[in-house]
């Protein structure tokens, strides 16, 4: 005779290995969209770095040839 003990915990078990497996499955999903993220931000802070020396040599050049102009 089966102890009905022992089959309740085997079938909890296998439900929460199955949960554990899906729980794993999406927070691989959701590491790799922030690996996404993680790289679209660094071209972001690149190209805001490539706007501010940009922006820093106009005003640069502006100012050397006398030519910035005071604001309206």
């Amino acid at each position: 005779m089966e102890n009905p003990h022992e089959e309740q915990q085997n079938s909890l078990l296998s439900r929460i290995i199955s949960n554990v497996q899906k729980l794993n499955d999406v927070l691989e999903d959701v590491n790799e969209r922030m690996d996404e993220i993680n790289q679209y931000n660094e071209k972001i802070g690149v190209l805001s770095q490539v706007w501010a020396n940009y922006s820093r040599n106009v005003m640069f050049n502006l100012q050397s040839i006398k030519k910035l102009e005071d604001p309206i």
